[in-house]
């Protein structure tokens, strides 16, 4: 989901934060605000983000089985092209 240069974006971000906290008083409203803001950029830096959904890995996964068992089926018989239709298609 996120690019190398997203990443790299987020840390500035991250050590802008953190040293915008080093201005601000312990305990002041300013610092409460700037620690949450480090805590939020923290979270999403270390959310784990997959490339592609389990979803489509599901679906993928189901029509390599289906074109699988359908090579296998024509060392038997023979296919029609109607077997192909049984494939999902992608959203």
């Amino acid at each position: 989901m996120f690019s190398k240069k997203a990443k790299r974006d987020l840390d500035q971000q991250i050590d802008r934060a953190v040293g915008d906290l080093r201005n601000h008083v312990l305990g002041s409203e300013n610092y409460i605000v700037s620690l949450n803001m480090v805590t939020e950029l923290t979270k999403l830096k270390n959310e784990q983000s997959s490339a592609v959904s389990k979803d489509t890995m599901a679906v993928v996964g189901g029509n390599l089985l289906g074109i699988f068992m359908i090579i296998k089926h024509e060392a038997v018989n023979v296919v029609t092209s109607r077997a192909m239709s049984l494939l999902l298609k992608p959203r």
